[in-house]
């Protein structure tokens, strides 16, 4: 359901581009997080974290598809793959407002594959192509795959093109491409995040292969020299962990990526445009600690960057004036 802002009436949308994503990401990409980062970047596509059909289907639905208008260019991630759960949840998110629902065919955890959601579905082409007509069939906005280069046991270059072309003859335009395998067995997803190498080659190949295809370019990308390196051969970039843990990368992206003549908006600017979004937050009984947990990267390498995110995430906890110490917050990035 998607929340009108109160802070942004008369925002108008800005039209969705995958050429420069943030990756979905589980406990970190929540509404509290893609609010932030909308206020350093208006182009950047966002990305929920993944939500499961059954969480959808049989949990509170309104608290996963909560979103500020503010947040958009904005894109829900499923887990699942049961067709006609996933093709309710694609209905759930279009009419929640979301622009775009992908599907998740990357994740490596245990947890997942028991339910037969993320990287393992990529040893069953057949069965994510249902999936993606099945979305299809149901809603009007994209429908997106996020995938490996493969998985322990299918990682040739012939099997991640048979994964690629029945997928894409179910109707799916858009593909996000982690370039490393996952291995589904003995590695954590921390391990899977670092251990299998990245083959960026591998992904380059797919694109001159599928030429009719967008494919987007995920994995170890961390700075915007090589965001534009990638975009000479491929349709997008999408970053997770560098965006989380230095966000205000994010502010040079419209500028650097997207021809953007508005000025960057300054680190302490950036931390008094969330201030209304936090009062309303204390107002509804929640905590400043759900949303400022994900601003501790804008302080880094300046003296008073430390004593920033002390504030930030221990004196948070125990202040009686929550407010006030965000302002004293903000005075430490006056300036940088």
């Amino acid at each position: 359901m998607p929340l009108e802002s109160a802070l942004n009436p008369e925002t108008t949308r800005p039209a969705l581009s995958r050429r420069f994503s943030v990756a979905p990401m589980m406990d970190w990409t929540d509404r509290h997080c893609r609010f932030f980062l909308r206020q350093l970047s208006r182009q950047a596509l966002l990305y929920t974290e993944m939500v499961t059909t059954g969480a959808l289907l049989h949990g509170d639905r309104e608290r996963f598809l909560r979103h500020d208008e503010t947040e958009h260019p904005l894109a829900l991630q499923l887990g699942g793959s049961v067709p006609q759960d996933l093709a309710a949840c694609a209905r759930m998110a279009q009419d929640a407002g979301y622009d775009e629902v992908n599907l998740n065919v990357g994740c490596p955890s245990d947890r997942v594959q028991n339910n037969m959601i993320g990287a393992c579905l990529m040893g069953h082409p057949a069965l994510v192509a249902d999936c993606v007509k099945a979305m299809l069939d149901a809603v009007e906005i994209p429908v997106t795959v996020k995938h490996r280069i493969g998985i322990n046991g299918r990682d040739s270059y012939a099997e991640l093109c048979d994964f690629v072309g029945q997928v894409r003859e179910a109707g799916c335009q858009s593909f996000t491409v982690h370039a490393r395998i996952a291995i589904l067995e003995g590695l954590s997803p921390k391990e899977n995040r670092e251990i299998p190498p990245l083959r960026y080659e591998v992904a380059a190949q797919l694109k001159q292969d599928f030429p009719d295809l967008e494919i987007i370019l995920n994995g170890g990308i961390k700075t915007l020299d090589e965001c534009r390196a990638h975009l000479e051969h491929f349709d997008g970039v999408m970053l997770g962990r560098e965006a989380y843990h230095n966000p205000y990368l994010l502010a040079e992206v419209d500028a650097a990526l997207f021809g953007s003549d508005t000025p960057p908006i300054g680190r302490a600017e950036a931390l008094e445009a969330i201030r209304p979004y936090i009062e309303r937050h204390l107002r509804e009984g929640g905590v400043m600690h759900h949303i400022t947990r994900h601003v501790l990267g804008l302080a880094q390498g300046f003296p008073g960057a430390r004593r920033f995110r002390q504030l930030l995430s221990v004196d948070v906890h125990k202040t009686t004036d929550p407010l006030g110490l965000l302002d004293q917050a903000a005075e430490l990035l006056r300036g940088r």
